[in-house]
């Protein structure tokens, strides 16, 4: 039988492994998006959810071989699912802050409980979540464990990709239906029977703690819609003729009349009012063409109605809200001298040609971050010097800048101040008051320029004064525009802490051979830790130029991530049909991201269509890829499987903890760390013994007391978690 000929065994392992490899993703993706919605500070944290899901995928894995606990994996989803429930009616604060959290709990009753910290809930989910991959981690290992047996591994292991890709595709497509997460819930465990199917009585435990669990989900929801970011709903009776819209929980956004000869509901209303028209009045005309960034439920949008715009472009990043803009009192949607725009704010700016007589940032800002794999904002790209120039390049020669924020301390208003004035070429028009949905509104551009000058040269001098003792602006390479400074502040060292010894401990209870790796023969599988070590790094960097590039959306993560996952499958095939030495793999490798590194991911703005995929296809694609091929080369040598995947696994979660540094040094260094992770584990190949052949895996490191031959597991992989699965390309 030739190598590619396909065993009844294999055949079911296929498929099993297939759908296994969905249902992890699957997961994976339901709890990043619904674990927020009912603890609302994980919306700051989703890279956390990642990586408990590496970790407990990885914990899983290395129990291949013993007991199973696949009975364990509906217990286990239970447990967080009721925790989280528990924890959904405690009020978690946060009093010395390191960046800004709007942890605004207005769904909850006024005697809810109230816990001084957000440590608590962030570690507990990390566990608890761990825990529910644990059985689904094993699941995958023992399936690969068939295609090792015959001699096939890395072609398991692309089976292992096709399911991940299939779940990225099937929740993509789920987004698009507005279903709930009691629908979320259903499919993957009904899913999961294609692989209980030889086992009945264990299916029929299965389906019943299902039920329960969907149950429980279900009782839990106070959601009223789900948009692709968060769980929306509406809350008329506390705003009387407002529309009060809830994210995650929070209060996000109040539609209110705009008219000006609308009546007035209350005093709040008349400040509200007053406080979005009050810049018009120093415009020298009413404006033409208008464009709002952050249309949201669609004030801004009903005042430049209400002040004659003759057209506006409305753009907002999430269709749920604004399909609830529609609702607004003054229905600003529906004046066909308004067209919409469902994208984010960078990615509108980056590609119109238009100009405009007014360009207003609305209330913009989010209460979760652009990707699993960053911590990094949805609005923090629109905040940064760079964001501000774009707008600048799009502003008509007599046009203005209006920026409505709710600044909560002095260096966030002192950045914006300072970000203005460095694009306009003079000080912006800063007025700080308290108007009900923001305090500071900012006045920049030519349109504004006669106005107050003594004012300006007062604020100038008080935020300068103040930005000598912390100049940082945020940028595209550091947009963290809530961070007091540059540095990772003693809350995240804490938490990082935390985490990593949850992942240290767990590793050592779960595998004698790991435990052995260290006390017995002291021995560490250094090049499989800095494999995983700096691709989790490589990961973070691609997927936040992706969202830089082509927009900080939904679709484009789900488009990235599906693009990674089929780009490690095709390395996959290089590796396993040795078409590339891997001393060229490594070249290959750093080249590509010493690239990535030296060329800014700014330089490909300008471009447009085809060329600019190709350009970042090239940018961040081929790092991935080389990746992926000098990972497959040398775990498909690997004799002592556990432990090496253990190591990569213990590097893989570290790799996304050090993520955090970022916020200290950027995030183009990070790609200089993971080019130095690489650099290591390359030598650390070459001391142990060079490869002896075009494409040879480099030797093993050398096996413990405690490898069995019954035990390897050549090509095993950190299955199913989030695209791309695998932390050690």
């Amino acid at each position: 039988m030739t190598e590619d000929a396909p065993t009844p065994g294999t055949r079911r392992a296929a498929l099993e492994l297939t759908a296994a490899s969905c249902v992890v993703l699957f997961q994976e993706l339901v709890l990043i998006r619904w674990l927020p919605g009912q603890i609302r500070v994980l919306a700051y944290f989703p890279n956390l959810i990642l990586l408990s899901a590496f970790l407990g995928l990885g914990i899983g894995a290395l129990r291949a071989g013993r007991r199973s606990l696949l009975a364990a994996w509906p217990a286990a989803l239970l447990l967080l699912v009721a925790a989280t429930a528990g924890m959904s009616r405690v009020a978690f604060t946060l009093s010395s802050p390191s960046e800004h959290l709007w942890l605004l709990y207005y769904d909850l009753p006024a005697g809810a409980p109230v816990y001084p910290g957000i440590r608590l809930p962030i570690v507990l989910s990390f566990l608890l979540c761990a825990a529910a991959f644990v059985p689904l981690g094993q699941v995958v290992a023992e399936r690969l464990r068939l295609f090792a047996a015959a001699g096939r591994a890395l072609r398991g292991y692309i089976w292992d990709l096709c399911g991940s890709l299939l779940g990225v595709a099937a929740f993509a497509a789920l987004g698009l239906t507005g279903a709930f997460p009691t629908v979320w819930f259903a499919l993957f465990l009904l899913a999961a029977l294609i692989f209980l199917a030889a086992r009945p009585r264990l299916a029929l435990v299965h389906a019943a703690a299902g039920v329960v669990l969907v149950g429980l989900v279900h009782g839990t929801e106070r959601a009223q819609t789900y948009s692709p970011y968060y769980a929306l709903a509406t809350d008329p009776t506390r705003e009387p003729g407002r529309l009060a819209v809830l994210a995650n929980g929070s209060l996000h956004q109040i539609g209110i009349s705009m008219r000006r000869d609308a009546p007035v509901l209350d005093e709040a209303h008349q400040l509200i009012r007053d406080g979005y028209h009050f810049p018009y009045r120093l415009l020298p005309t009413r404006p033409g063409r208008a464009l709002v960034l952050g249309a949201g439920t669609g004030n801004d949008v009903a005042v430049l109605l209400d002040e004659g715009a003759d057209r506006i472009d409305a753009v907002e990043i999430d269709p749920a809200i604004l399909a609830l803009g529609r609702r607004h009192p003054d229905r600003p949607y529906d004046s066909p001298r308004v067209r919409t725009h469902v994208t984010d704010a960078r990615s509108f700016l980056n590609e119109s040609s238009d100009t405009y007589d007014v360009i207003v940032f609305g209330t913009l800002d989010s209460m979760t971050r652009v990707s699993a794999f960053s911590n990094v904002r949805l609005d923090n790209y629109v905040y940064t010097r760079n964001c501000m120039q774009a707008a600048r390049a799009r502003l008509a020669p007599a046009g203005g800048m209006l920026l409505y924020f709710m600044v909560g301390e002095d260096y966030i208003h002192q950045r914006l101040f300072e970000m203005l004035a460095q694009v306009c070429g003079e000080e912006p028009l800063s007025v700080s008051r308290y108007f009900g949905l923001f305090n500071q509104v900012y006045q920049a551009g030519p349109a504004f320029a006669a106005h107050a000058p003594e004012e300006r040269r007062r604020d100038a001098t008080t935020a300068a004064a103040a930005l000598a003792a912390a100049p940082e602006l945020p940028t595209d390479d550091w947009p963290y525009l809530y961070l007091r400074e540059r540095g990772v502040s003693g809350f995240y060292l804490s938490v990082i802490a935390w985490l990593a010894a949850i992942s240290v401990i767990g590793l050592f209870a779960a595998s004698p051979e790991f435990r052995a790796s260290l006390w017995r023969d002291r021995t560490i599988d250094l090049p499989m830790f800095l494999f995983g070590l700096g691709f989790l790094l490589l990961e973070t960097r691609s997927v936040t130029a992706m969202n830089l590039l082509w927009g900080a959306t939904w679709l484009t993560s789900a488009v990235v991530f599906g693009g990674m996952l089929a780009m490690i499958a095709i390395a996959t095939l290089i590796a396993e049909r040795r078409w590339i030495a891997l001393p060229g793999a490594f070249a290959g490798l750093g080249t590509a991201l010493l690239a990535q590194y030296l060329v800014p991911v700014e330089w490909l703005l300008p471009l447009h269509g085809a060329a600019r995929l190709a350009a970042s296809a090239l940018l961040v694609g081929l790092p991935v890829g080389f990746a992926g091929v000098c990972f497959g080369v040398v775990y498909a040598g690997r004799q002592q499987v556990h432990v090496a995947f253990g190591w990569n696994l213990l590097g893989a979660v570290l790799g996304g903890l050090l993520e955090f540094l970022s916020m200290a040094v950027g995030l183009r260094a990070l790609v200089l760390v993971a080019l130095v992770s690489y650099g290591l584990a390359y030598l650390c190949l070459r001391r142990a013994q060079p490869p002896r052949g075009p494409g040879a895996p480099a030797e093993p490191v050398r096996p413990s007391r405690a490898d069995r031959p019954d035990g390897a597991l050549p090509g095993v992989q950190a299955s199913g978690a989030p695209a791309p699965p695998a932390p050690g390309g």
